[in-house]
């Protein structure tokens, strides 16, 4: 490590949100030819420091240092003129733009609307590093994969030998996955200094060099990667030894309880999500579901749930005594008219999910507010749950009645699921539960799902760790372009097979 140049130095730098700490006295340094795995649990400050570095950020107080000589990043554009370049998880991209557009959008240099001059620079960039982007291609037609290349390749062209990547998997198979290490590995012999903000262990042991951890906003330790492991980590992270290990109790006397038949739904302007879907959740069982992004999942989940609009199909709620209730062209009132108790934690925590201008005791009446009689909403029982959901799921927030919006996502996410699981429903759906939190707190909510699972509750659960599906779930169903590829047994399935399956169809019986 001693032979590598630093980069980068972060000396004492504190960085405040009101009266929140995000960052306290951090000292850090990258090195050149190295890729380093920042870790730490939500609202432990990681982001907020890496974004202090890509100039979205100014620091309360504190020194970076940059080659050896003091640096003042006050913008993005700042961070460039230093070589620093940050690949956020939401893309920055404009749809209707060629990759090469993209990439020259907002540039000053001559010779930036020469578009064929920019697809040539872009060609020697990929060629070096080993990307694979079609410069003339339009980005919506574009993969969730080839769009993080073309961001990585949009920091590269404006000179980034720093590049910093924030949850650079979350969306990706693991074939996907494989050809971006390859590319970080090449950058890093090329000399780049890589910093990735990841909660995914085995990614962690697998590409990083080094890690260092934050915790509480504080740094707290640094390590070599390959003399340590997941178990080590995760302590440091979290102050204290942690169980790493996810229960798959098996099924106790499952029984249908929805039935989807020929399932076909269109989005608003009529492209179908999902086509001829088929398939059964049983009682005391967890379904996962699994696909690349944008494949169905979500319209899949909102159409059980009665937030969807469908083409064609059925989706039948199975009661224990055999008898059926149609659930198609129901809103979710009628359904809770019928009897059926059906809780759903949504991929879009802040817009579908909970109001970030309430706090969370209003947020917890929301989901109870039927259950009185009166005209006057009673607070007394949604603040008693919202504390406890802070106590048993340890969300971090000064208090119940803190606006859901000052929440960390990790933090809100916590409270999404906390309230959806209280409601004790027959059917749990869940749209990436864990998207977001930190290890520690992605096993507490494994440990929730199995709970219902054990109290027979059927789950839906769409995933997009494939390790974690592999380890959690009874069966796995798989999509690809809005058709089921396949439904397999998740103790026997391998990540190869369903990300082969997430990316063709054909394979095992869809009807399995």
């Amino acid at each position: 490590m001693n032979q590598k140049s630093v980069a980068i130095e972060m000396r004492d730098i504190r960085k405040t949100f009101g009266s929140v700490v995000a960052n306290d006295g951090v000292c850090l340094d990258i090195y050149r030819g190295e890729i380093l795995a920042l870790l730490g649990e939500n609202g432990s400050g990681k982001t907020t420091l890496m974004n202090m570095l890509s100039g979205i950020y100014f620091p309360d107080s504190g020194e970076i240092r940059i080659n050896g000589e003091k640096a003042m990043i006050g913008s993005p554009k700042d961070a460039f003129s230093y070589g620093i370049g940050m690949i956020h998880q939401h893309f920055k991209l404009v749809d209707v733009l060629t990759a090469a557009e993209n990439i020259a959008l907002g540039l000053k240099e001559p010779g930036r609307l020469d578009i064929d001059a920019v697809a040539k620079k872009i060609k020697e960039i990929c060629d070096t590093y080993g990307f694979d982007v079609d410069p003339y291609q339009k980005i919506y037609n574009m993969s969730v994969s080839q769009k993080q290349t073309v961001e990585i390749v949009k920091v590269l062209y404006r000179g980034a030998d720093i590049l910093i990547l924030d949850e650079p998997t979350a969306v990706l198979t693991p074939q996907e996955t494989d050809k971006l290490f390859a590319v970080l590995r090449n950058m890093r012999d090329a000399g780049k200094a890589i910093v990735i903000i990841t909660h995914q262990m085995h990614e962690v042991e697998d590409l990083s060099d080094r890690v260092a951890v934050l915790r509480h906003g504080q740094y707290v330790g640094q390590m070599m990667t390959c003399e340590t492991n997941a178990q080590e980590m995760t302590n440091m992270m979290v102050g204290r030894s942690v169980t790493l290990n996810i229960d798959r109790p098996e099924p106790v006397d499952p029984k249908p309880r929805i039935e989807v038949k020929g399932l076909t739904v269109r989005d608003a302007e009529g492209i179908v999500k999902l086509d001829d879907v088929s398939f059964t959740a049983n009682s005391g069982e967890i379904l996962g579901i699994a696909g690349i992004s944008g494949c169905g999942q979500k319209e899949l989940l909102e159409a059980i749930a009665g937030l969807q609009g469908c083409d064609t199909g059925s989706i039948s709620y199975v009661n224990d005594d055999g008898s059926r209730k149609e659930l198609i062209g129901m809103d979710p009132m009628a359904i809770s008219s019928l009897g059926v108790n059906l809780s759903f934690v949504p991929e879009d925590r802040l817009g579908m999910g909970l109001v970030g201008n309430m706090d969370l005791t209003a947020n917890m009446m929301l989901r109870f507010f039927r259950e009185g009689h009166s005209v006057f909403a009673n607070r007394k029982n949604p603040r008693a749950l919202a504390e406890r959901v802070v106590e048993e799921l340890e969300v971090n927030t000064p208090s119940v009645s803190t606006p859901v919006r000052r929440l960390s996502g990790g933090n809100v996410q916590k409270v999404l699921v906390g309230r959806e699981i209280a409601s004790a429903p027959t059917v749990l759906l869940t749209a990436y539960a864990v998207r977001g939190l930190d290890i520690n707190s992605s096993y507490t909510i494994y440990e929730l799902v199995n709970r219902q699972k054990k109290a027979g509750v059927a789950v839906l659960y769409v995933g997009e760790d494939l390790d974690v599906l592999l380890e959690l779930c009874d069966r796995i169903l798989v999509l690809c372009g809005g058709k089921v590829s396949g439904i397999i047994d998740g103790r026997t399935a391998t990540k190869r097979q369903i990300g082969a399956m997430m990316t063709r169809l054909g394979g095992e019986d869809a009807n399995a």
